[in-house]
């Protein structure tokens, strides 16, 4: 199979209808805005969600062994026994977890190492003893470190959202302890969400890069195929059924592996309007493909 042949980039526009897309724990897990009130969904938190349809996608196939498992799994969807990163790495490759084609075999076995890339730290083998002159920190082990093609920016709202967040209090008035017998006093807490709010978020995918992680035109195809998907089966009491919704994916192929144009005057060629119309300024010789989200 041949790695990505052409540079592609790529943007979605989606729309938050009264939930929290992506809480700051940092403010009451408010959803998250930067000082001039635009809301922000962080590039890690789009990945996670990329992560669960890449996931869901492989264990529709059947679970086969085709090299589009995930390795980053959370708790709640994963499909193994594995309890963390290292279990799950040591139990696929084994001995050669940590050698030389750790790197190679990674690429091979996990789809979402292939395009993202993946920091595999090893601590010191515990053989190895610290002698009286090594400073307190020691020798930490090394660290295998794997850049993947796919790049994504984190997700800002078209126009400031601070207006549109509702904040409610909330109270739990059951028993979290004790045998029942004795009713506990009530809690009180908070919820926020955005009220309305458009959002958009860019990506590239780099030949180059794909080559050192065999990153192919299949692999793009898939994560094509499940941004429409983004936000199904993603639901919680923050984000409720349909709250997030995919509007449009825009998908720009170059035809070359340095692409004709430089990833940021593609991506300006978006423009988004609050009402969730958009334009699309032309380029020569680069014609977007407009998909409609699920």
């Amino acid at each position: 199979m041949t790695t990505l042949q052409k540079k592609i980039d790529f943007a979605v526009v989606f729309r938050v209808t009264k939930a929290n897309p992506n809480g700051d724990p940092l403010n009451g897990n408010r959803p998250r805005t930067d000082y001039d009130g635009y809301g922000e969904v962080t590039d890690v938190c789009i990945k996670r969600k990329m992560r669960d349809r890449l996931l869901e996608r492989w264990v529709a196939k059947g679970r086969k062994n085709d090299g589009n498992m995930i390795f980053v799994q959370s708790d709640d969807r994963k499909e193994d026994d594995a309890t963390s990163l290292r279990a799950r790495a040591e139990a696929v490759l084994g001995n050669k977890f940590g050698s030389g084609e750790t790197r190679k075999l990674a690429c091979e076995r996990w789809l979402d190492v292939r395009a993202f890339g993946q920091l595999f730290a090893l601590k010191m083998k515990s053989s190895k003893k610290k002698s009286d002159e090594q400073d307190g920190e020691g020798d930490t082990g090394v660290s295998i470190g794997i850049r993947g093609p796919v790049s994504v920016h984190s997700a800002f709202s078209v126009e400031p959202v601070s207006q549109f967040v509702t904040s409610t209090q909330i109270t739990k008035s059951v028993s979290g302890e004790g045998d029942g017998t004795k009713r506990s006093s009530d809690t009180m807490g908070m919820k926020h969400r955005v009220d309305q709010g458009l959002y958009t978020f860019y990506g590239s995918m780099n030949p180059q890069l794909a080559e050192k992680t065999s990153f192919s035109d299949a692999d793009a195809a898939v994560i094509r195929e499940i941004l429409p998907k983004l936000f199904e089966n993603d639901a919680s009491s923050a984000r409720p059924e349909g709250s997030m919704e995919v509007l449009k994916v825009i998908w720009w192929q170059h035809n070359c592996k340095a692409g004709q144009y430089s990833s940021a005057k593609v991506h300006r060629t978006l423009k988004v309007h609050p009402d969730g119309s958009m334009k699309i300024d032309s380029l020569d010789d680069l014609t977007p493909e407009v998909i409609d989200g699920f």
